[in-house]
């Protein structure tokens, strides 16, 4: 199946000293758009999309930090590092 490639001629409008885009109600609602997009610069032109949340769920966080592949081999030495000094059973 191939992809099709829809065009649309919209024109800049002038928001404050910056220039704008209006985006059709359809096309919003089809695509699911809210008030925070990226608009990113690539070799054939310009992409905007949704900006995902910034937050990222257990799950999400456990497998990027599991493809860092971080070197713990130091976490305990580091981690009790001056505190028997101190007086604290470890």
């Amino acid at each position: 199946m191939e992809k099709q490639i829809r065009t649309r001629g919209i024109k800049l409008i002038p928001i404050g000293n910056s220039k704008g885009v209006r985006i059709p109600k359809a096309l919003i609602q089809k695509y699911g758009l809210n008030n925070s997009l990226l608009l990113e610069e690539t070799d054939g032109g310009l992409l905007l999309r949704n900006k995902k949340d910034s937050k990222l769920s257990w799950e999400e966080t456990y497998k990027a930090m599991a493809n860092e592949k971080e070197d713990w081999e130091d976490f305990d030495t580091t981690l009790l590092d001056g505190l028997a000094d101190e007086g604290f059973e470890y």
